[in-house]
């Protein structure tokens, strides 16, 4: 194993002292492990809270700041946080408006923030409201979640949820824009090596030199099957096809598209995909309005990407306009 680290006990504490270095705007609690916007919790608005198993960077920590979370919870690597750090992120980011949670569909996340919001509401009322994200089209249940796996959506909804709670929206209006984005996404996703977890020391799953793995999960959870490695255009099919089968993304006012890479995939390769992604959605009668590429939800150094399509109506793309200032997405600032 090569890594840039001390000792693997010690990389989630030591990364989060890193960002908050590189990102004095921040504040950091190196004791519970939560990031949060300076300014939280702000007068009047609702909060966005998020959060889960550290090694997917900038996911979550990444997008704290103006217009998307107020406080994102990091638990260890590929490992949700416990219900006290929910509550203590919670708690400090409440402006009386209420908090929304944003939870990806993987067993201990929902369990632990489901817990956490009953605690915050029993000692100190603060009104929580949880959406939860499973819009990995690859399988329907994997080894951490009953149900589909909350993947790419998650990031394009912390962004719209992120803006509609930064223009003063009450909070079920908040947390009903997360609803709609799950309710309209769908993502896939592929894999051309295994991640290695610090304190593991070995690639999570054995991947041979000419296969890849389709429908791979975000902790390394196998996809739908194993096939011969493939050219990028057929690699894009691949994943566009269970996408586009499972809901029409035709008519209306247009998709975001959001080419996601894994971590150790390079921007000239990613942006490759999105053309083969683009080329294929305009053969489909898919209009593409928005398009997001880049490592913005990661599986440690798993090379590979994600697709991640997303429906959406004037609302949403104004909301996806709208100004953000984070370490992960930054625009309109």
């Amino acid at each position: 194993m090569k890594k840039l680290i001390n000792a693997p006990a010690d990389v989630v504490v030591e990364s989060l002292r890193g960002l908050a270095a590189a990102h004095p705007g921040l504040r950091v609690d190196l004791e519970h492990r939560i990031i949060y916007r300076a300014d939280a919790p702000v007068p009047g608005k609702v909060a966005l809270v998020s959060g889960g198993g550290s090694g997917h960077e900038p996911l979550h920590g990444g997008f704290v700041g103006r217009g998307m979370l107020d406080a994102a919870i990091a638990g260890e690597v590929f490992t949700s946080p416990v219900p006290g750090q929910v509550v203590e992120a919670t708690r400090n980011v409440d402006s009386g408006a209420g908090v929304v949670h944003i939870v990806k569909n993987y067993t201990g996340d929902v369990l632990n923030f489901e817990m956490a919001a009953e605690i915050a509401l029993e000692e100190t009322g603060i009104e929580v409201v949880a959406v939860i994200t499973d819009d990995d089209v690859a399988v329907q249940d994997s080894l951490y979640t009953a149900g589909r796996r909350g993947v790419g959506v998650t990031v394009l909804a912390e962004k719209l949820a992120g803006a509609a709670a930064e223009a003063g929206r009450p909070l079920q209006q908040v947390a009903d824009v997360v609803r709609r984005v799950n309710a309209n996404g769908r993502s896939m996703g592929v894999a051309l090596t295994s991640g290695t977890v610090p304190a593991a020391g070995r690639p999570t799953f054995d991947l041979p030199e000419g296969e890849m793995e389709i429908g791979v999960g975000i902790h390394g959870e196998p996809g739908r099957r194993r096939v011969p490695l493939a050219p990028a255009r057929q690699v894009a099919g691949l994943l566009l096809d269970p996408i586009l089968d499972d809901l029409d993304f035709t008519g209306g006012d247009g998709v975001i598209a959001f080419v996601n890479g894994l971590g150790a995939t390079p921007l000239i390769e990613l942006y490759l995909m999105y053309g083969e992604v683009a080329a294929r959605l305009e053969k489909a009668g898919v209009r593409v309005v928005r398009s997001l590429v880049g490592p913005y939800l990661t599986s440690l150094d798993t090379a590979g990407c994600s697709v991640t399509l997303l429906k959406v109506d004037d609302d949403l793309v104004r909301l996806w306009d709208a100004p953000v200032n984070t370490p992960g997405l930054r625009w309109g600032v």
